[in-house]
């Protein structure tokens, strides 16, 4: 039955892993554009490669960026403005102007009629609307031509027939004296038609931008044509001008006009034979080199699930605006991976993600070449994650790197720095603030997939966290004893490569079921009374086996992540609670050996291991009497050869040769901690 049941398990896992190898792979697939890849890889400022080239087909020669955005800009530049007439303001100027003078007009003080000079005024006010008065500020010349739109009808006049405002007080002056020789009126005329003008002008952006925008949209694109056959380019011609423009031209035309429906097909088949020997790589590296993350279905998914959100943002950018590509925190990946597992692992994910994503992006070979060293100093930078300077420091280089590697792909390109975009620099900057959002990023992977990183261990090893604090309070002895484990199994794990900062707050954890009845454990004991007297060996085998259970219990309650926990179930294994298993022999002649074993499991993990080995010899190592170098060293391999004669490091994927050297740290450091010296002779 147990075999069945194992044997399903492991059938579950690997369908599991086909379905995300398959949906993976769907994912990205749709994700990629749907048209052909020019089998050409040419680049700006570099010798053609390749044979003569022929043209396959008649193309257009499409107008580079440049010459269209050249274009466009000349017809802004040349565009005619529209302004809008309002005939609604003459009448209105006429009106005010009629009442400022049936208000302020004194017969005795003027010699010219009243009635005169409101024919003069309105006559004025006519002559000063003919072409309307406004009072914007425009920057155009004054024979810049202009459409001056009256009602459904658009007349062409120059712009120096439109009154401006600064111009009112002169032309209006002029008009008076024209109109009557009454020095004495002139002033008071003056006054009331300034203020009774209406400005009755003012410019359309709306229909201005219409007019551009439709003079824009009928630009021909294209320059020219290929007839099929001529030649484009030989082979050793250095790719630039012209020629660059005609094979970018022959590029966009072969994706439009070879790629069609009918063969969409087989564009879909070339996609995934190409991205599923991506992902199948990943998978054998997994399985061969990483054997723990490709039993661990939770990691593989996590893995799986940012190459996707990599391809996923870099499309939605690309898309978005192409320019903005390098904006996209790349290099978050492999620092990412690097926190949860290790650096050749997160550089190799980075290279696979980057291979899908030269399907993606423009410049491909410039995108690749930057993108990957960005990420190898990444890897070889960031260390300590949980060092927030390290961060801002290894960021820093990644931007400069970025910028150096761009400067030099320009220079080689186009052999100048005039026409540099210093634009793009900014993007770098923006790409390096991006990833230093790895830290809330990291801590948003922990809770979603329960996993561990170094910046949540470090938090976890601080002794004045509150499930520590508690451990020390209720079972000093037994926090003492933590405390000299976790050197000890630091040590162990540095010697062997092992993670010894997980192994170091397993340590600190590993006991904290103890303080349950922290009085039944010898190393709480502050007198010579051992409350195991009054029980029988049964009953004590139980509470002192039950710190494993309760310390789970204690550590799921306190939200610690599984990795801990796991060495808290592993710690002692399926190991024999000796001392009371044979006194219950000594006692009754027979005992079941069932009750007296932890119930396991065995260590999985090279760090559950060391745990094991440096708690046995930690706690052991207070019974001895008056030790020496040599007692220490027969008493660790005592120990360690036992554990192993048991089979409790059959899973831990630990070699012969490290454990040998873990005993020998082992025996290192307890000489260290007895203060043992060489005995000289008398």
């Amino acid at each position: 039955m147990n075999k069945r049941l194992s044997q399903f398990s492991r059938n579950q896992a690997l369908v599991y892993k086909i379905f995300l190898f398959i949906a993976s792979t769907l994912l990205v697939i749709y994700l990629l554009p749907k048209g052909g890849q020019f089998k050409y890889d040419f680049q700006k400022g570099k010798p053609w490669q390749y044979e003569n080239l022929y043209a396959p087909f008649s193309f257009t020669i499409k107008k580079s960026e440049e010459a269209l955005a050249n274009e466009q800009a000349e017809i802004r530049k040349n565009a005619i403005p529209y302004f809008d007439f309002n005939a609604g303001s003459v009448e209105q100027s006429k009106d005010k102007f009629q009442q400022l003078l049936d208000e302020s007009y004194v017969d005795s003080l003027y010699s010219t009629r009243k009635q005169t000079l409101l024919n003069l005024g309105n006559n004025i006010i006519d002559k000063m609307h003919l072409h309307g008065v406004t009072a914007e500020i425009h920057a155009y010349s004054q024979e810049q031509l202009v459409y001056l739109k009256k009602g459904n009808e658009v007349e062409e006049i120059p712009y120096r027939q439109i009154v401006k405002q600064d111009d009112l007080d002169e032309k209006v002056l002029e008009l008076i004296k024209a109109g009557t020789n009454s020095e004495n009126v002139w002033n008071y005329m003056e006054i009331l038609l300034k203020r009774s003008m209406v400005p009755s002008v003012t410019f359309n952006q709306q229909l201005t931008e219409s007019a551009i925008e439709a003079e824009i949209e009928s630009l021909n694109p294209n320059r020219g044509i290929i007839e099929k056959g001529g030649r484009i380019i030989a082979k050793g011609e250095v790719v630039e001008g012209d020629t660059f423009q005609i094979l970018n031209s022959l590029k966009d035309e072969y994706k439009s006009q070879v790629w069609s429906k009918s063969n969409l097909i087989w564009l879909l088949v070339g996609y995934a034979m190409l991205v599923s020997l991506v992902f199948l790589m990943l998978f054998l590296f997994l399985k061969k080199y990483r054997e723990d993350i490709y039993s661990n279905n939770t990691k593989v998914t996590f893995i799986f699930f940012n190459i996707v959100l990599m391809v996923f943002l870099t499309t939605f950018i690309v898309k978005l605006d192409a320019a903005y590509v390098y904006v996209v925190p790349l290099c978050v990946l492999p620092l990412i991976l690097k926190a949860f597992f290790d650096p050749r692992l997160g550089l190799f994910v980075h290279v696979l993600t980057l291979l899908l994503l030269g399907f993606i992006v423009p410049n491909s070979f410039e995108y690749l070449f930057l993108q990957i060293i960005a990420g190898i100093v990444t890897i070889l930078t960031v260390s300590e994650l949980y060092r927030r300077a390290n961060l801002f420091i290894s960021v820093a280089q990644i931007t400069f790197i970025y910028i150096i590697g761009y400067f030099a792909f320009f220079i080689i390109q186009e052999g100048n720095i005039q026409t540099l975009q210093w634009e793009t620099f900014g993007y770098f900057i923006l790409c390096g603030l991006a990833t230093l959002f790895a830290h809330p990023l990291i801590y948003f992977y922990e809770k979603l997939f329960g996993l561990v990183s170094d910046v949540s261990l470090l938090e976890l090893s601080d002794t004045n966290s509150k499930l520590l604090k508690e451990l020390s309070n209720k079972a000093p002895g037994t926090f003492h004893h933590s405390l000299n484990v976790a050197n000890l199994s630091e040590a162990a794990a540095n010697e062997i490569g092992a993670n010894a900062m997980l192994v170091r707050v397993g340590a600190l954890y590993h006991d904290i079921g103890k303080m349950q009845n922290p009085t039944y454990f010898t190393e709480n004991q502050l007198n010579a009374v051992n409350t195991h007297n009054e029980l029988a060996p049964k009953e004590s085998a139980k509470i002192i086996i039950e710190h494993v259970i309760k310390g789970i219990e204690i550590a799921r309650k306190n939200n610690l992540p599984d990795r801990i926990i796991d060495f808290i179930r592993t710690h002692h294994g399926t190991n024999l609670v000796y001392y009371f298993y044979k006194k219950e022999k000594e006692l009754n002649g027979d005992a079941k050996i069932e009750d007296f074993m932890y119930p396991g499991p065995i260590p999985f993990s090279r760090e559950t291991a060391i745990l094991m080995m440096a708690d046995s010899v930690e706690a052991a190592s207070k019974s001895l009497k008056n030790p020496t170098s040599s007692k220490i060293d027969a008493f660790v391999e005592k120990i360690v050869n036992a554990q192993m004669d048991n089979g409790q490091f059959l899973n831990a994927h630990i070699t012969f040769k490290e454990i040998q050297t873990i005993k020998k740290v082992l025996k290192k450091k307890l000489n260290n901690i007895y203060h043992l010296r060489v005995e000289y002779p008398e």
